[in-house]
């Protein structure tokens, strides 16, 4: 059962429709502000790609939304220990400086619905969306960054991501990153073993 899929319709978050709807609280200010106020003009501008799913029941009220959009990973600016552990399971003939990626830029559930599992249900649509035949573009990964907070951490972990470096301090050395701690954390999940997972079924 899939609360979502059973009681929701997903649509490209569009003007016509945030003009219809509630507004979406999602329980951070600055991810609010995205949505209602950036969104559009981001996907106007070919910079990222916004989805809600709304509620059937009451079709004004925006139960979840994210924004994605392409993006890389560079290996070769990687740490020596890091850039082995992460291209260790791509043979070495198709290994790259770079391999290509899908940035998850925003994503947030109303307060409403926070604690159904709803976070995760929305991060397996967007890992099979890009495993699936109608997928029109190679895509290895799915990155992140990540509020560095424990809650959205370990959001993450648990929807199987893990750390791009293995420290703060390495990921500030290579990201030239100033401030102590970081507010954010670069994650990334290798979609790979999904894809022959699923394709073996």
């Amino acid at each position: 059962m899939s609360f979502l899929e059973d009681n929701c319709t997903f649509s490209i978050l569009t003007q016509e429709i945030l003009d219809s709807c509630n507004s979406f609280d999602c329980g951070d200010d600055d991810l609010n502000d995205f949505f209602a106020n950036d969104s559009v003009n981001y996907s106007r501008q070919l910079i990222g790609k916004s989805y809600c799913f709304r509620l059937n029941e009451n079709p004004s009220e925006i139960v979840c939304a994210f924004t994605i959009s392409n993006d890389s990973i560079r290996a070769h600016l990687l740490p020596g220990s890091r850039r082995r552990k992460f291209t260790n399971n791509i043979p070495s003939t198709k290994r790259l400086r770079r391999y290509p990626a899908v940035l998850i830029g925003r994503l947030g559930v109303s307060n409403d619905y926070r604690g159904q599992g709803i976070g995760t249900e929305v991060m397996n649509l967007i890992k099979y969306w890009f495993i699936e035949p109608k997928n029109k573009t190679g895509c290895r990964f799915i990155v992140v960054d990540a509020y560095n907070t424990p809650n959205t951490r370990d959001y993450y972990f648990n929807n199987g991501f893990n750390d791009l470096f293995s420290t703060e301090d390495q990921e500030k050395e290579y990201t030239r990153s100033a401030g102590s701690p970081l507010k954010t954390r670069l994650m990334y999940f290798e979609l790979i073993d999904l894809f022959f997972r699923e394709n073996a079924l």
